[in-house]
């Protein structure tokens, strides 16, 4: 679990249990150092097999809200345990991190209600996107009772703005700011990535523009999920797994004033 300070006011994100379920143990790993190295999410298992997964469902069910699911394990296929997660687990989310790439394992799996369905190997942009999206969507689930068909079309991404290309619709649905996110803080980071000669990590970036790393994070994260920044898995000064941020598109759009 992190242990990243927060400014002065700001609230405290949820934290999301996740549990693995992957019979190759670096892979494994690996997808334990990227979830444990994402602001607001925990690993609180990880399971080699079926029966390793059903016996972690049934003593730590409460606990998880999302399962990262390989299609392959030595005993049992991951689809059965994915119906068994709709079936009994309903608050729990389901995301395949697998190589089947056959369309009728992706059909059922789509069939079957995951929240998303990565290819292996998952690069780290695509897999911080993904999260940025589960947040996006529990969160903004959780704040009301009710949703318009616009509210919900926005929170999930469903409808695109009809618009040509560069048109007026189209350039005010990009600059659009979450809420949380301020321009100037986002040039700041910008600015800060732009910069630098290699990725940084959100420590670095912090240091650079005179921010928390906490809120340098969630900035990061929120540039990875609108694909200007992307993230990749490194190592720091002590061995351990980070996130490096680089820039790799436009930022104008999101930074300039509408």
């Amino acid at each position: 679990m992190r242990h990243d300070g927060h400014d002065a006011g700001e609230r405290s994100l949820p934290e999301y249990g996740i549990l693995i379920i992957e019979d190759d143990f670096r892979i494994a790993e690996i997808h334990r150092a990227f979830m444990e190295q994402s602001e607001g999410f925990r690993v609180v298992g990880m399971a080699r097999s079926g029966a390793e997964a059903r016996e972690w469902l049934a003593r730590h069910a409460a606990q998880i809200q999302l399962v990262l699911l390989d299609a392959y394990l030595p005993d049992v296929e991951g689809l059965e345990l994915l119906w068994l997660l709709r079936r009994d687990h309903l608050h729990i989310d389901v995301v395949m991190v697998t190589a089947a790439r056959e369309v009728e394992t992706i059909s059922e799996a789509l069939r079957g209600g995951v929240f998303d369905y990565l290819i292996k190997p998952a690069e780290a942009a695509r897999m911080g996107q993904m999260l940025a999206r589960f947040r996006r969507e529990r969160a903004a689930l959780a704040a009301r009772g009710e949703m318009s068909q616009e509210e919900l079309d926005r929170v999930l991404a469903r409808v695109q703005p009809e618009a040509a290309p560069g048109g007026p619709a189209a350039e005010g649905s990009r600059r659009q700011l979450p809420k949380g996110i301020d321009r100037l803080t986002l040039r700041a980071v910008v600015a800060a990535v732009e910069e630098a000669r290699a990725p940084l990590a959100a420590m670095q970036v912090a240091k650079a523009m005179g921010a928390s790393r906490s809120t340098a994070r969630r900035y990061l994260e929120f540039l990875v999920s609108v694909k200007v920044v992307s993230a990749e898995l490194g190592y720091g000064d002590v061995g351990r797994p980070e996130r490096r941020y680089r820039l790799v598109g436009d930022a104008t759009p999101w930074c300039e004033e509408g």
